[in-house]
């Protein structure tokens, strides 16, 4: 029996995480999502083990937006390894390849139907699950 996937969800806007949670709840009732509201909360969560399997995080938040977070979770040797989704509405050329640059795993963009969301969050996170919480090379980066 394998343990259940844990994720780390940074949004500052609720709907968007009670959302999130629901079609995570859709996909697998094992599946354990916290959440945070910018990226400084998340870096005081990210304090307490166990660490996530997967962060998902949001880019236009308060206090530390998702790029900035982003940075820090990369110099950071005991995260350099936790794979990181940008989740955002921001979908443009340049805010993707910032996001690449900076070292996200991938980019997803927020679907707006309920349906989408849980179609995508199932493949990605069965991708993660399949490749043992590691992406591989051909994965691709825009989801």
């Amino acid at each position: 029996m394998r343990k259940p996937v844990q994720i780390l969800m940074v949004d500052d806007d609720m709907d968007d995480q009670l959302l999130f949670q629901r079609a995570l709840k859709k996909i697998d009732l094992s599946l354990i999502c916290e959440t945070a509201e910018d990226g400084a909360e998340a870096l005081i969560k990210l304090e307490i083990p166990p660490p996530p399997d997967v962060i998902f995080l949001d880019l236009n938040m308060p206090v530390m937006n998702g790029f900035e977070c982003l940075s820090v979770l990369k110099k950071e040797e005991k995260y350099k390894n936790i794979p990181i989704i940008i989740y955002s509405t921001a979908n443009d050329p340049g805010t993707i390849e910032k996001a690449r640059e900076l070292g996200a795993n991938a980019f997803f963009s927020k679907p707006t139907d309920f349906s989408l969301l849980s179609v995508k969050l199932n493949n990605l996170l069965h991708s993660i699950s399949d490749s043992n919480i590691h992406f591989s090379s051909t994965f691709e980066f825009v989801v």
